[in-house]
């Protein structure tokens, strides 16, 4: 009742155009038709009027669109007697124009829910050593800060601290735990490890990066076009062709009623419900496959993308860190150095024990307990396990307990784990963040669906970011981009309309400038997913391409019921010009119309239906010869799996 009350106050023409039709319903069934078709009509007139002097101003303001064509349709339906097909039109007029009201209100929403993210205190030591909590807007420059485990660092500042981890996934998009010494800057919006650091505060909040993405976010959602819904492109000719075939019957036969029999079979109700019902039918259909749309416009605009950009961590990638290779030395077992490595990750809160845990785990091996682990924050962790010594981290670490370490070359994205057994030099584990399975599929798709130019765009370093492209097709990469830099990359993109996707906090900028934002929610930042015009509910990159697919082919119902109720209503126009329609005959067919408009519309509600070129072929395809033989784990140096 609560919500119920709150929607009337903020949409009440749509509230009283339903009390007005309940209470004319009532009063034919009761006092009689002609109070209820005074009721309707008087009604109907006043928002006819408001809307009049709305589609005055857009004229002064060079605007056309269908509120003229309703006007125009409300007035003639009084004037013929069809009130209830005039309260129909208010009733569409109305509620049309609440749904933009709500859409219009979505920007600043997430610009709220942005800043109620924006880290609120701060913990400072004073030079008593005592830790007082403030809010994060009073620290100075010089404050010493302490940070504490897993807590987003409040304020760009410098390490204190020896050493220190932590996550800039959300501002950089690097998937791995970026390892701090002392003197190092460390990032607003950066995460903490599992030790709890002091650091010393560089810049006021107000100048810190995650204040500078909150800042980005909102001038990208402000820069926006607002959108020009997409039946107006044809309220012009529509609305000239109505009323000189109108005045040309007029003019002929000498009788005004002719022109009024004209009008009330152009009433625009085929403009006004086709292209809501379809989008809202897409939008739907885009729901039930994981994909919310947060705006009707961002169906139109998918359909008409030509360029779209990507981020890599988390998006082209899986985002998280797999094993890729087993490296043991001679003499040692490939299944049993991961699983004696597995066993004692069990006791690290290093980002990358996980998933070297799940590594052994996914292979089908035990992992044994130790009473005795102990870590050394950021270097690696040590533990008896079955009666054997293991030590495993960085080689620096693992060299103190085994001398006879060798390092092992690794390439731009890697990350090596260093094992030693009972004092002796072990192996190597290697870890990677992998490209998804469906990533090359999904762009192969997009080019199928009319996408010409894609671009990577990541803030990882070249070095990381260009293998991967390559592995992808994609020729244009631009690397170590900070917000700002991705913000300034989309906006010149050519051709138009672009769509970015991204995940992280350091994408939520540029999601917002974007044409269309498109969010990997699943596991993405919430930052990104409020900032985006789409979000992925699924952890499934292949949907940016069914997204757009759901698109076009919305757009493309949407414009067949606009023609097929516009060729139908001009028909029938031509028929009551030349006397052969009587207005109450005309204002029945016209329903009629508005029923085939929005048959035709509904069609939308299985735009997700049909199958993606470049996906649902190759996978019913791979269906047809049956899947690969699964891979059993991770593999050696030889490429064999382990």
């Amino acid at each position: 009742m609560t919500r119920l009350l709150a929607l009337t106050r903020r949409f009440p023409l749509v509230a009283l155009t339903l009390v007005v039709g309940v209470v004319a319903g009532v009063l034919v069934a009761t006092v009689g038709e002609p109070a209820a078709r005074w009721l309707i009509s008087i009604y109907a007139l006043a928002i006819a009027a408001l809307e009049a002097v709305h589609m005055i101003r857009g004229l002064l303001a060079r605007q056309f669109g269908l509120d003229v064509l309703a006007v125009i349709a409300i007035v003639s339906t009084v004037v013929v007697g069809e009130y209830w097909a005039s309260l129909i039109i208010v009733l569409m007029l109305t509620g049309g124009e609440a749904l933009e009201v709500a859409a219009a209100g979505r920007a600043q929403r997430e610009l709220r829910a942005l800043l109620d993210r924006v880290p609120q205190r701060a913990h400072r030591v004073d030079p008593d050593g005592t830790v007082v909590d403030i809010p994060a807007a009073d620290v100075r420059v010089g404050d010493q800060l302490l940070v504490r485990p897993s807590e987003i660092v409040a304020v760009d500042a410098a390490l204190v601290s020896a050493n220190a981890s932590f996550d800039e996934s959300s501002l950089t998009g690097e998937s791995l735990p970026v390892d701090k010494v002392a003197g190092d800057p460390v990032l607003s919006g950066s995460v903490n490890g599992s030790s709890a650091v002091t650091v010393i505060a560089t810049a006021l909040a107000a100048d810190s990066q995650y204040q500078r993405i909150v800042e980005l976010v909102r001038e990208a959602a402000s820069s926006k076009a607002p959108l020009v819904r997409l039946a107006d492109r044809y309220a012009l000719p529509f609305t000239a062709v109505s009323l000189a075939i109108a005045a040309l019957a007029w003019a002929l036969s000498g009788d005004p009623v002719r022109f009024a029999e004209v009008l009330v079979v152009a009433t625009p109700c085929p403009l006004l419900i086709a292209a809501p019902v379809a989008f809202m039918g897409g939008m739907s259909s885009a729901a039930k496959r994981g994909i919310v749309m947060k705006n009707a416009g961002s169906l139109e605009k998918l359909a008409r993308a030509r360029t779209v950009a990507f981020d890599k961590t988390g998006t082209l990638t899986a985002g998280r860190p797999e094993v890729v290779g087993v490296h043991p030395e001679p003499g040692v077992d490939t299944d049993e150095l991961l699983r004696l490595v597995g066993s004692i990750e069990q006791y690290s809160s290093h980002v990358l024990a996980l998933s070297i845990t799940q590594s052994a785990v996914d292979r089908g091996l035990t992992l044994s307990p130790s009473t005795d682990a102990s870590e050394a924050a950021t270097f690696g962790v040590a533990a008896t396990v079955e009666g054997r010594r293991v030590v495993v981290g960085k080689p620096a670490f693992v060299a103190e307990h085994a001398p006879d370490l060798t390092i092992r070359p690794i390439e731009s994205g890697e990350a090596v784990v260093y094992a030693a057994v009972d004092g002796r030099f072990a192996g190597v584990l290697v870890l990677r963040d992998e490209v998804r399975d469906d990533a090359a599929d999904t762009l192969a798709a997009l080019r199928e669906l009319g996408v010409e130019r894609v671009l990577l765009v990541t803030g990882d370093v070249e070095a990381t970011a260009a293998p991967i492209a390559a592995r992808l097709g994609i020729s244009e990469v631009h690397a170590e981009c900070l917000p700002g830099d991705k913000v300034r990359i989309v906006q010149h993109a050519r051709p138009r309309p672009v769509i970015m996707v991204g995940d992280g906090v350091n994408d939520a900028p540029v999601l917002a400038v974007a044409d269309v934002g498109i969010a990997m929610g699943a596991k993405g930042s919430t930052a990104a997913s409020e900032s985006a015009d789409v979000v992925i509910l699924l952890d499934d990159i292949s949907r940016v391409a069914r997204s757009v697919a759901i698109g076009q082919r919305t757009v493309r119902i949407a414009l067949q019921s606009i023609w097929l109720g516009i060729a139908i209503s001009v028909g029938l126009m031509l028929i009551a010009a030349v006397g052969l329609l009587p207005a109450i005959v005309g204002a029945a067919l016209q329903e009629v119309v508005d029923l085939i408009a929005i048959v035709g519309a509904l069609r939308a509600v299985r735009a997700g239906d049909a199958p993606v070129p470049g996906l649902d072929t190759r996978a019913r395809a791979e269906n047809a010869v049956g899947p690969e033989p699964a891979s059993s784990g991770p593999t050696d140096g030889a490429g064999v799996a382990v």
